[in-house]
């Protein structure tokens, strides 16, 4: 379950507690994620470390843990960093 609140000073509206597995992300990848996961202990190693990382995200966001804004913001970077070097394999692999 997400939560959707409107960051008061931006109108920006956050979701908070989304999923941002690798699965989730890209849906229409899942056989090649799953045959890379098999086959490419990097990639898999990837895979797990991103999708970690956002569970772990999530958890905070849904307990709204005190964790500071840039510690947040720094794991979220991490994130994004790990799911573009999982996208930039499955693309490499068409």
């Amino acid at each position: 379950m997400s939560l959707v609140t409107p960051h008061l000073a931006t109108g920006v509206i956050n979701m908070l507690g989304e999923n941002h597995s690798i699965h989730h992300e890209f849906p229409d990848l899942h056989d090649k994620i799953d045959h890379l996961t098999r086959e490419d202990p990097v990639f898999r190693d990837q895979v797990m470390q991103h999708d970690k990382l956002d569970k772990q995200i999530r958890g905070l966001e849904m307990r709204e843990s005190p964790l500071g804004d840039t510690e947040m913001e720094t794991m979220k970077h991490q994130r994004l960093q790990l799911k573009d070097h999982i996208y930039q394999r499955l693309v490499r692999e068409s």
